[in-house]
């Protein structure tokens, strides 16, 4: 007859191994997988960003532009995307409208969200409300592994996409860089540093206020 510590021992030893059997499965999903899941999941996310211009010369990718900065956003469609160098400019949606903020000029661009985002990278990881919702407008399928981490490639199922295709390289279920080819054959390379999952947001933090004596652009 077992004794009620021995079951209760025997009952963590298989709640142990059942985890550790199920290690494996998480190490092996693959980046849609474990894209799906952060989209389902990530109801909100902030972090860094580092973003890279990369042009072929004499056959060889060389790197002709790099912008920093940091994000924030709350599914779906409300975003802050903040360069912070070489300039400064704010691309911030609160889920209707995108004001596109030039430090320099003093100039808001104010845009409907909907026409905006559009199939761009910023409605494939802000603006999908759902993995249903993420299906619905991108095709998704798994790349080669490169660079330590699981890709895949999205590809907008609208016709008037700007963009050619959108690799999301993922790891430990979090997407860490993304690499934007457009239909001008130009490549971005995007890397997300930091990026905390689900941090508390205030309930202003996507309202942009038009600063003082900036000029106005609609379109």
């Amino acid at each position: 007859m077992s004794t009620p510590l021995f079951t209760t021992l025997s009952k963590r030893i298989r709640l142990l191994m059942l985890g550790a059997a199920m290690l494996p499965m998480l190490a092996q999903a693959s980046a849609v997988e474990q894209f799906k899941s952060f989209v389902a999941n990530t109801k909100s996310a902030k972090g860094d960003f580092v973003q890279q211009q990369v042009k072929m010369v004499d056959g060889n990718p060389k790197i002709t532009k790099t912008f920093s900065g940091t994000f924030v956003f709350a599914r779906p469609g409300k975003f802050v995307w903040t360069y912070l160098k070489p300039y400064e400019q704010i691309l911030q949606a609160d889920g209707e409208k995108l004001y596109i903020y030039d430090k320099d000029l003093n100039q808001v661009t104010i845009k409907e969200l909907s026409n905006a985002l559009g199939s761009s990278p910023a409605a494939i990881l802000f603006g999908s409300a759902g993995a249903s919702d993420l299906e619905k407008n991108f095709t998704l399928r798994d790349a080669a592994s490169k660079q330590g981490l699981e890709w895949l490639e999205a590809s907008s199922k609208a016709k008037d996409s700007q963009f050619d295709r959108i690799g999301i390289g993922m790891k430990d279920g979090v997407p860490y860089a993304l690499e934007l080819r457009d239909n001008f054959g130009q490549v971005s390379l995007v890397t997300l540093k930091t990026l905390e999952k689900n941090p508390a947001i205030k309930p202003d933090q996507f309202k942009f206020v038009v600063p003082a004596g900036a000029d106005v652009f609609r379109q």
